[in-house]
């Protein structure tokens, strides 16, 4: 009994193995990474434009990147406000003026942006896609699985520097992926167009 209990477990494996797939920390399946992935990844990175300019992220007051006008049409009527960094200085723009709620995540990341496409910070349960968000090389990321939740659309503003701007749907079931992704990359250029006045 016990050797039929591990051919049948063995041929679950091999099963997995043949699928190409493998199991996330969450218990979800994601795509274990091929030759032919990582030749993918490599022309997503070359799909990116060159940076028209250097724009730095030292110095820059997060919370200030939206103008006044720019809150009032994003619907964000509370007061922005620092949060705990979670890879870099973070603020928090609260879209709660009308429903759908939704909130702004603005960061700025000691990474240069091929990190999310070959780097340390890819993640195979991950999708990226590449931009071009005010002329500058961007990616939106997100997690294609499951109830869309959150997009992150990330800009390389400088070398080794990264503006990531990431919208979540705080009312649940009311935003679709893309719309999740739009909105990150609308909330990207008007920070851009504010970094590109400052400099």
């Amino acid at each position: 009994m016990r050797s039929r209990k591990l051919r049948i477990t063995g041929g679950v494996l091999a099963t997995a193995a043949l699928a190409g797939c493998s199991a996330g920390t969450d218990g979800t399946p994601y795509p274990i990474e091929t030759a032919a992935t990582a030749a993918s990844q490599s022309a997503k990175a070359a799909q990116l434009p060159q940076r028209p300019a250097e724009l730095p992220l030292q110095g820059v007051n997060l919370c200030e990147v939206f103008p006044q006008v720019q809150l009032d049409a994003m619907k964000i009527t509370s007061t922005p406000r620092e949060a705990p960094p979670e890879d870099g200085p973070t603020c928090v723009f609260d879209a709660d003026g009308a429903e759908p709620v939704h909130a702004y995540h603005v960061r700025a990341v000691s990474a240069d942006l091929g990190e999310w496409i070959t780097g340390a910070r890819k993640k195979n349960s991950m999708t990226t896609e590449p931009k071009t968000i005010g002329g500058y090389p961007a990616l939106t990321n997100y997690r294609a699985a499951g109830d869309p939740a959150d997009c992150e659309a990330l800009v390389g503003v400088a070398r080794g520097q990264t503006l990531a701007v990431q919208t979540f749907a705080i009312t649940r079931g009311k935003f679709t992926q893309p719309q999740l992704c739009d909105l990150s990359v609308q909330a990207a250029d008007i920070a851009l167009q504010t970094l590109k006045a400052r400099n």
